[in-house]
């Protein structure tokens, strides 16, 4: 006959795991953003287009790498003093805020995996991540435009 304790035992145990597993998997997977071209300056990058709340959120959580021109767009839903933080991030990274106007307001470079806010200079509507050092590199600095930016809200 079968010890029906041992099985109740380890039942919240094997539950619990059966729950973690997906949730797991949901870090490491994440459904792929629409891409687009943009300039920095005379610079071209290709910017995943985070414009609603779960993919702001989430931004470039999880990580292991990124392409040398390669980054993410945060389009906000309004005109602020928005920030940026680098919790689950993995990888370091440099943020540009921009303007209404598309001009760049201030670049900040950020460590993987911490809570530090990092701030707009001024009101922003948009904000480019990529790779830390990339706007250093390129000689960008605030005041420069950026080029192909989609309106806020389209």
């Amino acid at each position: 006959m079968r010890d029906f304790r041992f099985d109740l035992a380890f039942a919240p145990l094997v539950l619990s795991l059966a729950f973690l597993a997906p949730a797991g998997a949901q870090e490491k997977i994440a459904a792929p953003l629409k891409t687009i071209p943009v300039k920095v300056g005379a610079h071209a990058l290709k910017v995943e287009v985070a414009d609603n709340d779960a993919t702001r959120s989430r931004g470039l959580m999880f990580r292991d790498k990124m392409g040398e021109n390669d980054g993410m767009l945060f389009i906000f839903p309004d005109l602020g003093y928005h920030s940026m933080w680098m919790m689950n991030t993995k990888i370091p990274l440099s943020v540009a805020f921009i303007g209404q106007d598309g001009k760049v307001l201030n670049v900040l470079d950020m460590e993987p995996n911490t809570q530090d806010t990092h701030s707009a200079a001024g009101p922003a509507r948009y904000a480019i991540e990529t790779n830390k050092g990339w706007f250093a590199k390129k000689k960008i600095k605030p005041g420069d435009q950026v080029t192909g930016l989609p309106k806020a809200g389209s």
